[in-house]
């Protein structure tokens, strides 16, 4: 994987915190943070879509709260 093969998310501000997408050719969706670029997380694009939907829809708003 060379640093060419990953786009930061257009949310990402300058500095830390970046999020990081790339796609293999079998159709695998690989997201990293900057803060940690050797931890990928490694996805289908149709859990990918289910995660951001129910993340707009709010159904995750209750994750990390005490």
């Amino acid at each position: 994987m060379s640093a060419r093969d990953w786009q930061k998310s257009s949310y990402s501000a300058q500095g830390n915190a970046c999020l990081y997408v790339s796609s293999t050719t079998d159709a695998t969706i690989r997201l990293r943070e900057s803060d940690a670029p050797d931890t990928i997380l490694t996805t289908t694009p149709t859990a990918l879509r289910s995660l951001i939907r129910s993340a707009k829809a709010g159904h995750l708003d209750h994750i990390g709260k005490v």
